[in-house]
């Protein structure tokens, strides 16, 4: 099984926060959108075999197109590729967005999850991460989408400056009253290049509180699992049957296509990245090449990818596969390595599983970086 990532590279404003790919600028939409479904007809042949279990409309803004625009995409996905019965297909939305007429619409389409950038639900926040929607169109959208779909989640984000944990809970309690399936949340970061870095640079901003951050994301695992949430991965929450099959067929290395500008895949062994520009996408296309350039993954590469994601997960790191995969080597440096965590009880073991403890959980990109195999000393 396998998954088709396309990233729709367009929004209305930019979010202080954000360095993803995505232009304000919407002339070229028409032509990057015939560059999408160009990209799925060349690239027909990369899953093999491999049917197509999970659709995911990423951005930028997914939510900025019509219902017909998605349906083109759609359409050209399942004429491409062979697409499983039930498959899931989310589409990444903002609030503003999310009126009740285009979601009475959109709940007409093959689109069954919807992923809603509420990131917080006062207007304070909202205001300091120049989000384009408010409070109260938040929580709209989601009272909207609660008639038209059951598969649904939402993001938050922590560690916000000027939030303090009162704040943070509030904003807990009110994704929790309306009793939805999934939740993903994450630590606001500072990304270079962003208008949040000029920000706290100038010293306009306080810089990000780690403290704090490693705090309230404490109070989001225990709030959560107390309402029978799973922390599934590090930013995921879902109450059972409903994980999402895209994160975890991405934390679990299985095979996806990426389409669009910047839009990054895998195959197992070999990653690759669409340019991270719209023109010399659509140009690129219109020439029929496929804007993309690959690396080839080593298998210390691989067994570092897996370290990373396996700790962020609930199915964590098995030593067996370790030692068959890559080697009794990498085994008996990764029990090494992992023992002074272990001993400060930020991981742990469960039978063959090397898992993050909740206490370790905030601190597990740098742990993981820490076990790394740098080189293989023969």
């Amino acid at each position: 099984m396998a998954g088709i990532y396309i990233h729709i590279p367009f929004c209305k404003q930019a979010c202080h926060y954000c360095d993803f790919h995505f232009s304000t600028n919407l002339k070229k939409k028409a032509l990057l959108l015939n560059a999408l479904q160009k990209e799925l007809r060349l690239r027909i042949s990369e899953l093999g075999n491999e049917r197509v279990e999970t659709i995911y409309f990423g951005g930028g803004t997914p939510s900025i197109l019509s219902l017909d625009e998605i349906n083109q995409i759609l359409n050209s996905v399942y004429a491409n590729f062979e697409v499983i019965e039930n498959p899931e297909i989310t589409l990444e939305a903002n609030p503003d967005d999310l009126t009740e007429k285009w979601i009475s619409t959109l709940s007409k389409s093959l689109v069954n999850r919807l992923s809603i950038g509420v990131q917080s639900f006062f207007d304070e926040d909202l205001t300091l991460m120049n989000r384009a929607h408010n409070s109260q169109e938040a929580e709209n959208s989601i009272l909207y989408v609660k008639e038209y779909f059951e598969n649904i989640s939402i993001d938050l984000i922590y560690g916000i400056q000027g939030a303090d944990d009162a704040r943070w809970k509030a904003n807990i309690d009110k994704a929790l009253d309306f009793g939805l399936p999934h939740i993903s949340s994450y630590a606001l970061t500072v990304e270079p290049k962003t208008a949040l870095a000029k920000y706290v640079q100038k010293g306009l901003i306080s810089n990000v509180d780690d403290e704090q951050a490693q705090r309230q994301f404490l109070m989001l695992v225990e709030l959560l699992e107390n309402e029978g949430y799973v922390n599934y991965e590090i930013s995921n929450f879902g109450k059972p049957d409903f994980f999402s099959r895209n994160n975890t067929a991405y934390w679990q290395g299985k095979s996806y296509l990426g389409i669009g500008p910047s839009a990054h895949s895998f195959n197992g062994s070999k990653r690759g990245w669409n340019v991270r520009n719209n023109t010399k996408y659509i140009q690129e296309l219109e020439n029929d090449n496929i804007p993309i350039e690959y690396e080839q993954l080593s298998t210390l590469d691989a067994y570092n990818e897996y370290v990373m994601t396996g700790l962020r997960t609930i199915w964590g790191v098995s030593l067996k596969k370790v030692g068959t995969v890559y080697g009794a080597n990498y085994r008996k440096y990764l029990e090494i390595q992992a023992q002074k965590y272990i001993d400060e009880h930020l991981l742990f073991l469960d039978d063959d599983k090397l898992l993050a403890t909740k206490k370790g959980k905030f601190l597990v990109d740098g742990i993981a970086a820490d076990l790394f195999m740098v080189k293989l000393d023969k």
